[in-house]
């Protein structure tokens, strides 16, 4: 998307790590889950790094992808337009970044607006993705549409209740974690400051 030259020594390796990070395989999947879940309007992009990005570079899909996840009347994201206008474009990627975060993917598993529309890493676009399926799946409210094996299921708190009597049991046991005194003695120490006797 965006006129760069070409990268050279150390821009250049780390460049090709972060290349090396996309999975074309990955790349299907979420093609599919977002065809699935977005309706019989989207088409289907050609195969290939390139044609993912320019696919979801413009960030309507991805906020129609974020709305299809919501009950009607609640959507997170309230007008999208196709532009092409770059500003335009890149507000709505950040609205779909908020929208995912404040429905329940982890900071840390969100990418940067330029990571998508300047195709700086496709990767991390995935991760989103994968981590936003993994909620929907989660969630399992109805809204999620398409294969459930597509994504896993990210693991549940189990919440667990002791009786007083359990608690009271608990707090006269030493744990093996304080350690042991067991076999322990003082026979053969020295006393401070005595020189150590050696036979």
């Amino acid at each position: 998307m965006a006129n760069r030259g070409p990268s050279y020594g150390l821009s250049r390796e780390v460049e090709q790590k972060i290349e090396q990070k996309y999975d074309p395989e990955l790349e299907e999947r979420l093609v599919d889950w977002i065809i699935v879940q977005c309706g019989g309007d989207v088409y289907r992009p050609v195969h290939g790094k390139l044609h993912f990005q320019k696919w979801l570079s413009t960030g309507a899909l991805l906020c129609k992808v974020i709305n299809s996840l919501h009950p009607k009347d609640q959507e997170p994201i309230k007008k999208i337009q196709e532009s092409t206008m770059a500003f335009k474009q890149m507000e709505h990627i950040s609205q779909f970044l908020k929208a995912a975060e404040a429905y329940g993917v982890a900071a840390m598993d969100i990418f940067q607006t330029v990571d998508l529309w300047e195709g700086k890493d496709l990767a991390a676009v995935q991760r989103t993705l994968m981590a936003l399926g993994s909620v929907a799946v989660t969630k399992d409210d109805g809204y999620y549409r398409g294969d459930p094996n597509w994504f896993h299921r990210k693991a549940q708190g189990t919440k667990r209740a002791f009786s007083e009597e359990q608690l009271r049991k608990g707090q006269s046991v030493i744990g093996l974690q304080m350690g042991s005194n067991k076999g322990a003695s003082q026979s053969g120490m020295t006393g401070y400051g005595m020189h150590r006797q050696i036979m």
